[in-house]
This record gives C-alpha cells, sequence and structure tokens, in this order.
C-alpha cells in the first residue's frame, strides 16, 4: 500500500485499487478491463462468491473476498442470485486459477470479463481488510488495464468525489420493471431446481444500472463499455452472454416479464405472498415457495393500491442496496398502510430496516458493515445461537425501537440489532439472511413461521 502521487507501478502490475485517502494497491488486474467506482467492503464467507458477486445488495460496491482461494470452483448457470452481477469487482488473494469442479462451466476469469466487471489479485487481503476494520469502508476505485498504465490521480479525484452509499436509493435501480410471478424451487444435487408454484416463465432480462467501465482505445480516445446489459439470465435460469450493450442500461428496451394468468393445479390453494422486491435475491424466493407459498413480485415503487390489487395473504419486503432512509421516502408510507391491514409482514435485511423505519426507527451507517457467511446471531426468545449471512452497511438502532417494537435478535460480534418483531401487528423482521446462499441455514425456519402465519 502506497500513496497514490508516489507509486509507481511494480513490474507485472496490471491492475490497482485507489482509495479516497491516497493509498493505492497494486494487484494483477483479471476480467474486465476499466475502472469503476464504489464502496470497498470485506467479505468473509468461504464459499459462494458467484452468488455473493451477483446479489443486488452488493450494488455499487467493490468486494474484498478474506478467504484467499476465490475463482477456483468457476462459474455456472445456476449459482446466481440475480441476472447479472451487481457488485462492481472484486479483489482476492490469490490468482485465479482454471476452474476444477465438474459443475463448472467457465473460467471465473472469463465469467468476470463476460459480465463487465473487475478484478484484482495478487493482494494482501488481510492487510486490507484490517484498514476497513479500523477505517470503515472507504470509497475507492478498481481498475484493470493490460498494458499496466494508469492515471492514478484521476484515479484518486474519481475515488473522492464519488459521494458514498449514505443518502443514495439504489432499490429503484435493481428492482424488477413490472409484476411477475414467481417460478422456481429450491436446489438439489442432479436435479437442479425445485418446480415452482405457477406456470410463469422466469423473465429473460433483469433491471441493470449503467456501471461505465471508462478503457483507453487507440490514440488515447476514451471510449465507455457499458455493462448494463451484460450478463446472465437471458436464457431460462441463466445462460451466459457475452455481448456488450451500449444501449444505454435502463433506458433500453427491456423484455416484459410475463405473467401467466392460469394457475397450476392446487396452487391457488397456496397462501398468496406479494413481495415488494427492493433488490432481492432468487433463493428468498425460492424458500418461500418451498414453504409453501405462491409469490408475486411487485417493484420497489409499488404502491399500496397495487399491492392490495393482487390480494395477498402475507407481504414480503425483501433485501436491497443503499441507504434505507432514502429508499423509506416511498416505501416507508406504503409499509405503514400495510400495517394497517393487519396482515402478515415479514423483512429481510433492507425490508428489516424499513420496516423499522416505519414504525418510527432511525437506521445508521456502520463503520464496517457485516458482510459474510459466518456472522453468530443470538435469538433473545431462548437463548439460542444461530450462524447467519449477512451483508449489510447500515442497521436500526435499538434504542429507538418504540415501545409496540421489541427485539427479538442480537449480533453477537457486536450487539447490534439483527430482529425485530411488532407487538400489535403480526410483522417481524431480521437483519440477516436466512435463505443464507451462501451460507449456513440455522435460520430458514423463518420462512416457515411466515408462511405458517398466512391464511
Amino acid at each position: 500500500m502506497a500513496d497514490a502521487t508516489q507509486s509507481p507501478a511494480p513490474k507485472g502490475a496490471t491492475g490497482v485499487l485507489v482509495l479516497a485517502d491516497g493509498t493505492v494497491i497494486w494487484g494483477k488486474g483479471f476480467g474486465a478491463e476499466g475502472d469503476a467506482v464504489g464502496e470497498v467492503c470485506f467479505n468473509t464467507a468461504m464459499t459462494g462468491y458467484q452468488e455473493v458477486m451477483t446479489d443486488p445488495s452488493y450494488a455499487r460496491q467493490i468486494i474484498a473476498f478474506t478467504f484467499p482461494h476465490i475463482g477456483n470452483v468457476g462459474a455456472n448457470y445456476e449459482d446466481l442470485e440475480a441476472d447479472n452481477p451487481w457488485a462492481l469487482g472484486c479483489v482476492v488473494r490469490q490468482d485465479v486459477t482454471a476452474p476444477s469442479n465438474f459443475r463448472a462451466v467457465q473460467g471465473f476469469d472469463a465469467w468476470m470479463k463476460s459480465n463487465g466487471r473487475i478484478g484484482l489479485s495478487g493482494v494482501d487481503t488481510r492487510a486490507l481488510t484490517r484498514r476497513i476494520r479500523e477505517g470503515g469502508a472507504p470509497n475507492g476505485v478498481i481498475a484493470h488495464r493490460a498494458d499496466g498504465v494508469f492515471d492514478l490521480e484521476a484515479l484518486l479525484a474519481q475515488a473522492r468525489e464519488w459521494p458514498g452509499l449514505e443518502g443514495m436509493d439504489l432499490a429503484k435501480e435493481v428492482s424488477c420493471l413490472q409484476m411477475y410471478r414467481w417460478e422456481g424451487g429450491l436446489w438439489r444435487l442432479g436435479r437442479g431446481y425445485g418446480e415452482g408454484v405457477s406456470t410463469s416463465p422466469r423473465f429473460s432480462t433483469s433491471p441493470r444500472f449503467s456501471t461505465s467501465l471508462e478503457m483507453s482505445g487507440e490514440g488515447g480516445v476514451s471510449t465507455s463499455l457499458d455493462t448494463s446489459g451484460v450478463g446472465l439470465g437471458t436464457s431460462g435460469e441463466g445462460g451466459i452472454s457475452t455481448s456488450l450493450d451500449t444501449s444505454g442500461g435502463r433506458e433500453a428496451e427491456q423484455t416484459p416479464f410475463v405473467s401467466s394468468e392460469v394457475e397450476k393445479p392446487g396452487t391457488a390453494a397456496r397462501p398468496h405472498v406479494v413481495a415488494i422486491d427492493y433488490g432481492s435475491k432468487r433463493n428468498i424466493f425460492r424458500n418461500l415457495a418451498d414453504a409453501g407459498a405462491r409469490v408475486t413480485v411487485l417493484p420497489a415503487t409499488a404502491t399500496f393500491d397495487e399491492v392490495m390489487a393482487h390480494k395477498p395473504d402475507g407481504i414480503f419486503l425483501s433485501n436491497g442496496p443503499g441507504d434505507p432512509a432514502a429508499t423509506g421516502e416511498y416505501a416507508v408510507p406504503v409499509i405503514r398502510q400495510l400495517l394497517e391491514t393487519n396482515k402478515p409482514l415479514f423483512g429481510i435485511c433492507l425490508g428489516h430496516q424499513l420496516l423499522g423505519l416505519a414504525v418510527g426507527a432511525k437506521t445508521v451507517k456502520m463503520h464496517q458493515g457485516h458482510r459474510g457467511a459466518n456472522h453468530p446471531v443470538k435469538r433473545l426468545a431462548d437463548g439460542r445461537v444461530e450462524i447467519t449471512s449477512m451483508n449489510h452497511g447500515f442497521a436500526v438502532e435499538a434504542e429507538t425501537l418504540p415501545a409496540n417494537a421489541k427485539a427479538t435478535h442480537i449480533s453477537l460480534f457486536d450487539g447490534s440489532l439483527a430482529g425485530l418483531e411488532l407487538t400489535d401487528r403480526p410483522a417481524f423482521s431480521v437483519q440477516y439472511h436466512p435463505e443464507a446462499s451462501p451460507g449456513p441455514q440455522d435460520s430458514v425456519y423463518l420462512f416457515g413461521k411466515f408462511v405458517g402465519t398466512l391464511s
């Protein structure tokens, strides 16, 4: 780690991470060439890097993986939490090797490149993690050029000018654009994903925000690679597409979500969950379906009337990226109206934070956040400890909970609030991810708890 103004590239360096405080971290670039600016965070999971990279909650973030061997099992069509990666890039310790796994259909390097995402290997990720733990999650720029030539001053200026995640509403950018009915159950080895509860096909594209990776063309001309339309999911559960879309991201023509009006025999008797998508992971819906629900998904901006028009038995508030206070500007009034219906409500991650805001609690930006698959959480009702997956940089302040909301879970890492429940409404939420993906399944029972309350 060196200062940006006095840091010549070491021999063989083709990638760099420049932090807003001037720190320069050199390495070997892989994946797409270009640069991207965002918040630098770390994830402690030992498995599931493809699920992590495609989690919409990582929008506008650069992930430093603490586990040294990332990419060694390659990439496949099934371990996807969205149609394309939402994380801007990743930083890893060891060079990415050829895949060694029977499920791999592509190397991780090639997968990153085909999806317009930048990687940086050969980094002392333990030192970087320690820096984040001590100084907080910084803004930074990750860059990759095969010729190893970088304008460090320009990259530093870019990192310093980026406003950061506070005050940023990203749910609208990662949410679906239209209503659709979820299809697909849990994955089983040798069988793939189980059958869902409706006949509607999966949508063929997902909403994407534009991440312009600036690349220097011939003659010094700067060209922009728009990754907004590059990715997975163009066929079924995710065929890999290597075409580059320069049509402008969300403004480009989208294939609409298709929803069948004909339900399979017996599915109409299942309780109906209407899920508001603030940046949801696929495995959340799979677990709701596995617990016995049929699921209809609506965009983050869905109104109270739009939700109720689907005659839900219960409401689900999904995970997602960005500042909950910013998303809450339009989400909280809707959630307050939904609470007045007395219909059961369940929130995860951002959904948990929005429920907290809806009942009058406050949220706060965390120093480093919680991201990994080994986070211990204590269930206050009986003292049971659950090992959970987490991915959040904001939290509900427990001391601001109103009288009609009680804490149900706390993090054993720092004591922060990890779950709440209302005493006068059938509503509860958790800060962590009971669906895991990746991670342990100690908390999967929460899906059964929620669906079991539906009439």
